[in-house]
């Protein structure tokens, strides 16, 4: 008998942390992050971590788990959810998938299999090093010539998806594309209720503005500051991340702070479009526009559709 997983996905910004913890309270959940920048500590106001308070009592894995110069792949991201998943099993309690980061909710919904690609690491790392003496366009432009499909659905400044798809070709010359489509084409191992919320576009990118002017006002610029003080370097993954990339010119004196911030609301409004993009294409389930419907409504909506698919 298969065992019961929920999953919440969604473009950042879009209420995914607030719903998760509502409906873990009322079901009897615990929250697994499927968000590829939270698992790192000390960087919490920019990747807009969930507060102890937030969390309200409910067990949040996957979050502050790993330094900032620690690797964090997607293979890692499965063998510890899985593992944490099992324990809430053991508890009698339904594991709460969480996140934004679409590639990771696949790998874990349909039980990728990246192992092949994981024991060969020099040709990633000579990605890596391009990447980092001539640009990451250098890297984007071979993926657009050998996987355009796939190139289409990722930002050029993306360069560790990038790699994965060099990578995955030069290893095996199967296009990136191809394999998620086998990929999912794969029976989920759980029985699992996919949610996806969204709202409408111009509300979603206020909300953004909004977010991104707490952050600031929270201490973001020292955050990042910090993280530069620490020895973290700029090249590393998660100093790649939205909320933190944008202000490694500013304190190189290579731009003004309102510069900056302007390019971090531009930045994060189009991840937003691409996260919208990428769970139209790869992801089905139940769909919830917040800008439609009351917290309650929606409440009723994915407690009706948990029931239907026998998850409670």
């Amino acid at each position: 008998m298969k065992r019961p997983l929920i999953v919440i996905g969604g473009p950042t910004a879009c209420g995914k942390t607030g719903f998760s913890i509502k409906l873990a309270k009322e079901i009897g959940g615990e929250i697994i992050s499927a968000d590829s920048m939270q698992v790192y500590r000390y960087m919490d106001i920019g990747t807009a971590k969930v507060t102890p308070e937030e969390a309200d009592g409910v067990p949040h894995y996957l979050i502050d788990e790993f330094d900032p110069d620690e690797e964090y792949n997607v293979m890692i991201f499965q063998q510890k959810a899985k593992a944490y998943m099992e324990e809430i099993w053991a508890k009698g309690k339904i594991p709460i998938l969480v996140g934004g980061t679409g590639f990771y909710i696949n790998a874990l919904l349909y039980d990728n299999d990246f192992t092949e690609t994981e024991n060969n690491t020099s040709y990633r790392e000579e990605c890596y090093k391009l990447a980092r003496e001539q640009g990451p366009d250098v890297l984007y432009e071979r993926l657009q010539e050998i996987d355009p499909e796939y190139a289409a659905n990722i930002h050029p400044n993306n360069v560790k998806r990038v790699t994965r798809a060099l990578e995955y070709h030069y290893l095996t010359g199967q296009k990136f594309s191809e394999h998620n489509a086998e990929q999912k084409e794969k029976e989920t191992p759980y029985n699992a209720a996919v949610i996806i919320l969204t709202m409408d576009r111009e509300k979603l990118y206020e909300r953004i503005e909004l977010r991104i002017d707490l952050m600031l006002k929270q201490g973001l610029l020292e955050e990042v500051k910090g993280l530069l003080d620490r020895g973290y370097t700029p090249d590393l993954v998660s100093m790649q991340g939205i909320g933190y990339k944008e202000f490694i010119p500013y304190f190189n004196g290579e731009c003004t702070l309102e510069e900056a911030v302007t390019q971090l609301k531009t930045n994060t409004r189009r991840f937003a479009k691409r996260q919208l993009t990428w769970f139209r294409r790869q992801i089905d389930g139940l769909w919830i526009d917040l800008s439609k419907a009351t917290g309650e409504e929606t409440l009723e909506d994915v407690l009706d559709y948990l029931k239907e698919g026998n998850i409670l």
